[in-house]
């Protein structure tokens, strides 16, 4: 397939690379270690018992690049190797994360989401791309604040003030980052292809 093809509404970044199997191991690895990586950026919250990480945003732009399926599988073994012992969750931990486990488990479902909604153009402007994000987030939240309800007896108001509030305005700041960098490398990629 052409990628004149490949920057149509049915695909994602990850589908401009040549290869088969090779490729989309490496892409699924490169997506986990990145997230990982990403989690060492993290900022300490007052009040809450989680805090403020590169994750969210690695894991959406893993799902918006490589896909709803190598996204989540790159999420999975994200949490999968860090619960086997990999010392990348936040800070270099690993293992069992009790807090902070839904929001791990939501990365999972939101990589997905953005993937599939990537595959049908929901990267290609910074519009949609804001809109993606955002739905990435809401998934992310879903996940996380019910866990976290459960780890600590937070109630709902109180695992909303602890476990979403503080984080809007760099979610926020986030979403901003994705709607220039997705569509923006898709210009390139069009660029790029043209004769």
């Amino acid at each position: 397939m052409s990628v004149l093809a490949l920057t149509g509404r049915r695909a994602v970044l990850a589908d401009v690379i040549p290869g088969a199997l090779a490729k989309n191991v490496a892409l699924v690895v490169s997506g986990a270690v990145l997230t990982g990586l990403a989690a060492q950026i993290a900022v300490p919250i007052p009040g809450s018992p989680v805090p403020v990480t590169g994750q969210t945003f690695a894991a959406l732009l893993v799902g918006a690049a490589l896909g709803w399926q190598r996204g989540a599988l790159s999420l999975a073994l994200y949490f999968v190797a860090g619960l086997a012992g990999v010392p990348w969750f936040t800070g270099g931990a690993s293992g069992w994360a009790a807090v902070t486990g839904g929001y791990l488990v939501g990365f999972i479902a939101a990589s997905a989401l953005v993937g599939a909604l990537a595959r049908v153009g929901g990267d290609r402007t910074p519009l949609r791309t804001a809109g993606t994000m955002a739905l990435g987030n809401l998934v992310v939240y879903a996940f996380g604040v019910p866990w976290l309800m459960v780890a600590t007896g937070m109630d709902l108001r109180a695992a909303l003030v602890a476990g979403v509030v503080p984080f809007l305005l760099g979610d926020a700041l986030k979403i901003a980052l994705a709607a220039g960098l997705l569509p923006g490398t898709w210009a390139l990629v069009r660029r790029f292809q043209q004769p």
